[in-house]
């Protein structure tokens, strides 16, 4: 019997619940015939049955009501020209319905539950924004995971750097970073942000503050939360997310060589790392009003510390007519004026916190040392210089040098 649209009609059950007729011409299709659950109809489908391995295998083509003969003819022609090619279709069939069940959204919340074990509160709730919230990859979210195309993450970069050329960067490696782990972990086969077009975000400064543009922001600091946050920054060298952050319980303020110890969980690198504190930075440390409900030194509702950065960064900016820095220059600049007066460049990178140059590879794993003299000296040193830079005054530090052998 030929399989089409008059011979299939008249084909009935006849007290059977399952039946499926075969076509003479084409081996393998099949029209099958199978009872509801409930008895009150006949279901109608085009099937197509081979075997794989010494199995027998069966893909479903699709229902009668939408699928006509010979358009189920054509369907099963393709699918059997691709079992004579080797290929197991039911098998990928199956496969393809695991991985549809594997949603992009459903994906972000499983790499979202380990790394809230593996980074800081801030870092999750900055990830958890861009991947979760569906404002930013929102059209993506019902997608199967290995389905999300370049085209998609482009077009949805273009719109997010609509409002934001710096949010659009940062979306884009989230959403890299979230698809290399999805990589790894065998749930797909590539990377779809790779190849697409990065924003154009923050460049990377190298911008070092003149003295006198680090006297005018000084001095123009307030006696507020931002001021004290800039001038810690100065004397500390410290990234301003630790200085915003700073909690009560993280210092010693009242030991023979007060200290500010930063915890791992808040440090860049994972590492505790220990700062002496000089008498200007302990007088602003002091100076700052102790709220007797919060360990944080700064801010007032942010779980993170201070928050207002660019209301800050703004008012300070017409307060000391300097423009176009950023906190971080501060570092910068602290760094080069170090070395600038004499601290040895291994102390620099200890007081940064940096586990590069000296410290990195096999020297890092056997020199443990935390130079803590050192430190206190180039701390003691930088701070005697930005006191005689604000005040006009004569230095009283004298640089330590290291006894050579003789």
């Amino acid at each position: 019997m030929k399989l089409d649209a008059k011979s299939v009609a008249a084909l009935r059950l006849d007290g059977k619940t399952d039946l499926i007729a075969f076509d003479d011409s084409m081996p393998g299709f099949g029209y099958r015939l199978r009872l509801s659950h409930d008895g009150s109809r006949v279901l109608r489908s085009w099937v197509v049955q081979y075997k794989h391995a010494g199995s027998s295998r069966r893909v479903l083509l699709g229902p009668a009501e939408v699928l006509g003969a010979e358009a189920a003819r054509a369907a099963a022609k393709k699918v059997l020209a691709r079992v004579h090619l080797g290929e197991d279709v039911a098998a990928d069939r199956r496969e393809r319905r695991d991985k549809d069940k594997l949603s992009f959204r459903s994906q972000v919340d499983a790499y979202l539950a380990i790394k809230a074990r593996e980074v800081r509160p801030k870092t999750l709730r900055e990830i958890t924004r861009y991947l979760a919230n569906p404002r930013y990859f929102g059209p993506l979210h019902r997608l199967p995971l290995d389905k999300v195309s370049r085209k998609d993450v482009a077009s949805r970069l273009v719109a997010i750097g609509r409002d934001s050329n710096v949010v659009a960067a940062k979306a884009r490696d989230t959403l890299s970073t979230f698809y290399v782990w999805a990589l790894q972990s065998g749930l797909v086969e590539s990377n779809p942000v790779v190849g697409t077009r990065k924003p154009k975000g923050n460049e990377p400064s190298d911008r070092v503050l003149s003295d006198t543009e680090l006297v005018a922001i000084w001095n123009a600091c307030e006696d507020d939360d931002f001021g004290r946050i800039i001038r810690l920054c100065i004397l500390l060298a410290a990234r301003r997310a630790e200085v915003g952050g700073l909690c009560w319980s993280e210092l010693s303020l009242d030991s023979p060589q007060p200290s500010w110890s930063l915890p791992p969980e808040r440090s860049k690198n994972g590492r505790k790392h220990v700062l002496p504190l000089m008498p200007m930075a302990l007088d602003i440390i002091k100076g700052a009003p102790r709220l007797v409900s919060r360990d944080l030194l700064f801010g007032v509702r942010s779980e993170d510390g201070f928050a207002s950065w660019g209301r800050g960064q703004i008012a300070l900016d017409r307060r000391s007519g300097i423009a176009n820095w950023t906190p971080h220059d501060i570092r910068r600049t602290v760094a080069t004026r170090m070395a600038d007066i004499g601290v040895q460049p291994h102390i620099i990178e200890q007081v940064l916190n940096h586990q590069s140059g000296h410290k990195s590879g096999p020297a890092g794993i056997y020199n443990r040392s935390s130079y803590e003299r050192e430190v206190r000296n180039a701390l003691a040193l930088w701070e005697d210089h930005v006191r005689s830079l604000v005040t006009g005054g004569e230095r009283k530090v004298v640089p330590y040098a290291p006894v050579e052998a003789g």
